[in-house]
């Protein structure tokens, strides 16, 4: 029960934010997405940095993950249904500091910008894929913001009917910098014939393992720093056998959790996920400022959520 209600606030939400988004693009004069075309790739707009100084040289011999806490806002530009990190990005970057002092000090917090990148459209476009993908001043800005905080970059990842792995390596010349990783958004993949919104989209653990083993080749050759992988979960359903997700070295993976509603609905939904989780993969936890909220419930507290068992090394809210 707890689900299905939940699903349909997903569905407004995304619904309401995708028209926002386009609304605001418009108006403005921006172009915050591109459709991939038929005829021709991605157009680069601008040429990522060359890379932060002080990483070390060695492949993966930096873990973001060990010992640390990723804290983290989420967001797409011109769409504050779809988390914090929208709009003005000093100033949210200015809350999401505010927020992280209020977690506890007792390890290092490393600061997260999720974005949207490649988001599910309501309508096709050229391809037939339902998604659209951020274009590169996009990323660029909030990569800027990322590193303006000391932290860390996601590009997560809505595919609509697309593969996840063509729609990560879409990105691969900003995956090729030291402090850049991806989100993949299963809740979102669906099949062919299936209207992104209509039902719950759904991945599976090769799949998965297939980005993993891509972003692993990418540490290996480039001598990145080791690259976070998160795969969000709304529902044990979204993920299928979990288990051909296998440990890649220089890849720290994450499953988070994004159950929704009152804090006991969140912590079952988190039982049940858990339960499946691989002991390779790093447990997460997602909060929603809104959807939790809707019937009045209080949002979970840092120390409520730190509680869980096992405690996660990410907590990101939208």
């Amino acid at each position: 029960m707890v689900m299905a209600g939940s699903k349909v606030g997903r569905r407004a939400f995304l619904t309401a934010a995708l028209a926002g988004a386009a609304s605001a693009a418009c108006s403005s004069g921006g172009n915050f997405f591109s459709v991939p075309t038929l005829s021709g790739p991605h157009n680069r707009l601008d040429a990522p940095a060359a890379g932060l100084r002080g990483f070390p040289a060695q492949v993966a011999t930096h873990s973001v993950v060990d010992d640390h806490l990723l804290v983290g806002y989420c967001g797409a530009p011109g769409s504050p249904a779809l988390g914090r990190m929208t709009g003005d990005l000093q100033a949210a970057s200015a809350q999401l500091r505010e927020l992280i002092a209020t977690y506890p000090k007792d390890r290092p917090v490393v600061p997260v910008v999720e974005l949207i990148a490649t988001t599910v459209n309501p309508t096709p476009g050229p391809d037939g894929m339902f998604r659209s993908r951020a274009n590169d001043s996009t990323i660029r800005r909030y990569l800027d913001a990322a590193r303006a905080l000391g932290g860390q970059l996601l590009l997560d990842i809505q595919p609509g009917r697309a593969d996840f792995l063509p729609e990560v390596k879409a990105f691969e010349h900003w995956l090729v910098e030291p402090d850049v990783g991806v989100a993949l958004d299963p809740e979102w993949a669906v099949e062919p014939g299936v209207v992104p919104g209509e039902e719950f989209g759904v991945t599976t653990g090769e799949e998965l393992d297939g980005v993993a083993a891509y972003l692993a080749s990418l540490v290996a050759e480039r001598r990145l720093p080791e690259k976070i992988m998160v795969y969000h979960q709304v529902a044990v359903s979204v993920v299928r056998d979990i288990a051909g997700l296998k440990r890649h070295h220089g890849v720290a993976v994450i499953n988070v959790v994004d159950g929704i509603g009152s804090p006991e609905a969140k912590k079952a939904t988190w039982d049940l996920v858990m339960k499946r989780r691989p002991p390779h993969v790093n447990a997460g936890f997602k909060l929603f400022y809104q959807e939790d909220t809707r019937n009045g419930q209080a949002l979970m507290t840092p120390e409520q959520v730190l509680a869980l068992n096992p405690k996660p090394v990410y907590v990101v809210y939208e």
